[in-house]
């Protein structure tokens, strides 16, 4: 797969970060329903090529840790432990930002901040590396992936600037921009054994799922069923005819 191709993406994805405080769409009221169709399309993709693919890994773990049979889903143990960790991230910055509120500055502290932001870094680092050293059939492989996490992104970043205001403007999305860069520059230079791959891309699968549904699922949210089931509905059918 070509480096400089992937190169390309990873430009996008610096862009998005930097440039969607200004994507006026995103600020219609009531909520966009970009944002549906974007979780639609980020939902679809992990379901449709991410969880499948855990299934070929499972195989690996299973060949790696004979002997552990308690834990016949090592993969999914994973994919289940990144859906809990973003939640349990989630929940933090949540109640630091209602403490905020009742303080007057209607954010997160500084310190969840900090925490927050550390873990989409992560997040951020593993979808920079798996854009070079995913499991894609070819080029067209590869744009897919852009799309549903570049879309992805969008969403997260009004999420984390609605939560954390002027600091994430001011060292979040700059933070994010770093991580996934540095993800896809370790990729060039290295490539991980296969069971950290896909550790990797159980993590990323469990994130994706939890950072999509706390979008979508809450009712102050107002989100648009029909454009998520659009988003949804529509980039399934994108992938089974590729």
């Amino acid at each position: 797969m070509g480096i400089w191709f992937s190169f390309l993406f990873v430009v996008g994805f610096v862009i998005i970060h930097l440039t969607s405080k200004q994507m006026k769409f995103l600020k219609v009221q009531p909520r966009s329903k970009f944002l549906s169709l974007a979780g639609g399309i980020s939902v679809a993709y992990v379901f449709m090529h991410l969880l499948p693919e855990l299934e070929e890994y499972q195989k690996g773990f299973e060949e790696t840790f004979q002997g552990l049979e308690f834990l016949e889903s090592h993969i999914y143990i994973i994919a289940l432990l990144g859906l809990v960790i973003f939640y349990g991230l989630e929940q933090l910055a949540k109640n630091s930002k209602r403490q905020g509120e009742k303080a007057g500055t209607y954010k997160a502290s500084f310190n969840v901040f900090w925490l927050h932001i550390g873990s989409f870094a992560l997040y951020n680092a593993i979808i920079g590396y798996l854009l070079l050293r995913g499991e894609y059939q070819s080029e067209l492989g590869m744009l897919l992936y852009f799309i549903a996490m570049g879309i992805h992104f969008v969403t997260n970043d009004k999420g984390l600037r609605a939560t954390h205001k002027e600091d994430y403007d001011r060292y979040g999305r700059w933070i994010l921009t770093v991580s996934i860069t540095i993800g896809w520059m370790i990729a060039v230079y290295t490539e991980v054994n296969i069971l950290i791959l896909s550790v990797l891309s159980a993590f990323l699968a469990g994130g994706v799922i939890l950072n999509v549904m706390k979008e979508e699922l809450p009712e102050e949210r107002e989100s648009s069923f029909p454009a998520f089931f659009s988003g949804m509905l529509g980039y399934t059918i994108l992938l089974l005819l590729l």
